[in-house]
């Protein structure tokens, strides 16, 4: 198996066992594939998602709560990733007019031009396109799908 060779393990308790390790590590090797084709752009893995939650989310404003809620990546502090996207004029942040305890999010011009240009020159999907077919990724997110429950 080429897992196996890859992470020179030797044998699994069971095919389950096998499924985890194989997914772990497919994770890590997608993470840093899309570190790497975005760091031109000079933003995380992260701070990407909240860029295209608020884009989705546009013309409206968001709140932190909804951010967190549709994160990728549960364990991330969507607050602090808000805070450095304001910080990058990509973000802007205000109090809400009707509850002065929350605050609005919304994705600046400089935010959505980042985006466009990034939708132009990154293809996201070419490292499942590579060596896959449209219905061998189809059977892929259907199981991933249905292992989740």
């Amino acid at each position: 198996m080429q897992l196996e060779k890859e992470i020179k393990a030797t044998k699994f308790k069971d095919i389950y066992q096998q499924v985890i390790a194989n997914l772990v590590f497919s994770n890590s090797w997608c993470n840093d594939y899309f570190k790497q084709v975005i760091a031109p752009y000079e933003i995380t893995p992260q701070q990407f998602n909240i860029l295209r939650i608020l884009r989705g989310q546009y013309p409206a404003p968001s709140k932190i709560n909804l951010l967190k809620s549709r994160m990728l990546d549960k364990m991330c502090d969507a607050s602090r990733i808000t805070e450095r996207l304001v910080q990058k004029k990509l973000v802007a942040k205000s109090v809400n007019a009707h509850d002065k305890r929350a605050v609005d999010i919304l994705i600046t011009d400089k935010g959505l031009k980042l985006l466009l240009k990034m939708d132009e020159e990154v293809d996201l999907s070419a490292l499942a396109a590579k060596n896959l077919s449209q219905e061998e990724a189809s059977l892929l997110n259907e199981l991933l799908d249905k292992m989740r429950g």
